[in-house]
């Protein structure tokens, strides 16, 4: 089964970084984000992706052309021009690189590729956040429904610290930034039926999480799987420093990977 990843937005909220390079290379412990994503459901068997690309997306097509170099040691002899692999271990992904436009909306960007899923079921995430979502379950999840698509559902965390109080004024305990007022939110990592490119009919402009999904909520073809685990989008360069700091400090709950 194909994995679709949304790898194309400017990433205007992170523009100290994206002004050289595309959201999804953004780095977490030394390794682009995009690459974090794809481990996750390389860990659960899913090796085949589809990435989506419209900003800068040649450095993300360099990056992988390149991959030999990043991950291995090299000899490379100059006056011969050749390069040498000393070690080929490597991740068993096969990756197609689809430049879907630069100003295409996301919906315009899944449209785009409908032609690389062969009417087959597909999965479909964003390149900026990482979770530690068990792919298998939400995929059995969607195999018992029979819905058009699977979306999984978070709780963010709060914006600010909560207060418990003891009495009208007397404050008992302090908790940092918890849980959202149990409000769910669309966390990524779809499922989704072919029938789902029928609901993406407003060309490039097509904004995936608003009429798509939206008309498929109407239909009664929209259908969740609660994650209570980690979650984090990369939004900001807060995110991204919280990230980097959990993976630096051995924290991080979607490195599912060994």
């Amino acid at each position: 089964m194909k994995v679709l990843i949304l790898a194309g937005g400017f990433g205007t909220r992170l523009s100290e970084e994206t002004q050289n390079i595309p959201k999804p290379m953004i780095e977490v412990g030394g390794k682009p984000i995009l690459w974090h994503i794809m481990k996750i459901y390389s860990h659960y068997g899913f090796n085949e992706f589809v990435v989506l690309l419209g900003y800068k997306g040649y450095i993300i097509k360099e990056y992988f052309a390149n991959y030999f170099l990043h991950q291995s040691d090299v000899t490379i002899d100059v006056k011969e021009n050749k390069i040498e692999v000393l070690n080929t271990s490597s991740e068993p992904w096969k990756i197609s690189l689809i430049d879907t436009g630069l100003n295409t909306m996301t919906g315009g960007r899944v449209k785009r590729v409908e032609e690389f899923i062969k009417g087959e079921r597909f999965m479909l995430t964003y390149g900026d956040g990482v979770a530690d979502v068990d792919i298998k379950a939400l995929l059995k999840t969607h195999e018992e429904h029979g819905k058009a698509i699977t979306m999984t559902a978070v709780q963010p965390e709060g914006r600010f610290g909560s207060l418990k109080f003891t009495g009208d004024q007397q404050i008992a305990s302090f908790q940092e930034k918890p849980k959202g007022d149990g409000t769910w939110i669309n966390g990524g990592f779809f499922v989704c039926e072919p029938r789902v490119f029928e609901y993406i009919n407003e060309g490039d402009n097509t904004i995936f999480e608003r009429t798509p999904l939206e008309n498929l909520a109407k239909d009664g073809e929209l259908y969740s799987y609660k994650h209570f685990g980690f979650w984090r989008p990369m939004d900001t360069l807060r995110d991204n420093k919280i990230l980097n700091d959990l993976w630096n400090n051995n924290e991080a709950s979607w490195k599912l990977w060994k």
